[in-house]
């Protein structure tokens, strides 16, 4: 079994990575949503919220991480994320994968339970990724505790905020690579090659639109936040 996993943010454009798997005979599951998303999505919810039990707030916008990467897994969530992935796991493809944008919030102990499947980290630009509603914009329906907000668009960022530092917390697998979505639309090519070295299979070519990157540039309402400062600057976004 080669088994191909996205670990990102929704609205960070990995329908897009979906896609191209699906169409390079990468099997993602008996069932897609139009987002490329693995569904019924109920038993990856599920463990969400079981790993969110584990997380401290520890003020303002940061969190405590550090128990995940250490402590027993909890069996409800390894039975959890083995019914979600049954269809997947039990194929007989010579290639399997899924996605769900919120595989990103149980990252660190999907890691620890599949360690030696490839991840492909996505990040897009969070001005861009928080211009759009999605699930996972109020983490409290995962159980997951932030500084409250009316403010939607904060709210959107705390979540991207969230997630990225979930990420960088956990210890890198041994098979990973890290794409931006801005690279895959604008670079596609180069990027495709990239993936394609590191995947080891041909990677099919798909359409991409050059105006979903820097849509942030001429929309309206607040999108820049001082908290994202760093995470733009590390993923050299300008």
């Amino acid at each position: 079994m080669s088994l191909i996993t996205i670990i990102g943010r929704g609205h960070s454009g990995t329908r897009a990575i979906s896609h191209t798997l699906y169409a390079s005979s990468v099997f993602m599951g008996t069932t897609l949503n139009r987002s490329g998303d693995k569904v019924p999505p109920g038993a990856m919810y599920d463990a969400c919220r079981i790993l969110a039990k584990y997380v401290q707030l520890n003020g303002n916008l940061s969190w405590d991480f550090e128990p995940l990467h250490t402590m027993e897994i909890d069996p409800e969530f390894e039975e959890l994320i083995h019914t979600y992935l049954a269809d997947v796991l039990t194929d007989v493809s010579t290639h399997q994968g899924w996605k769900i944008p919120e595989t990103t919030l149980v990252y660190p102990w999907i890691v620890r339970m599949f360690r030696d499947i490839k991840y492909i980290h996505w990040i897009r630009d969070p001005r861009d990724c928080i211009l759009g509603g999605h699930k996972t914009d109020d983490l409290r329906d995962f159980g997951i505790n932030y500084p409250l907000t009316d403010d939607i668009r904060r709210q959107r960022a705390i979540s991207w905020l969230y997630q990225y530092e979930l990420m960088k917390s956990t210890p890198k697998p041994k098979n990973y690579i890290v794409v931006r979505f801005e690279d895959f639309v604008l670079k596609q090519e180069e990027t495709l090659e990239r993936l394609e070295c590191f995947l080891g299979i041909p990677l099919a070519r798909i359409v991409v639109r050059p105006d979903s990157v820097g849509r942030w540039k001429t929309a309206d309402g607040n999108y820049n936040f001082d908290f994202l400062a760093e995470s733009l600057e590390e993923n050299h976004y300008h």
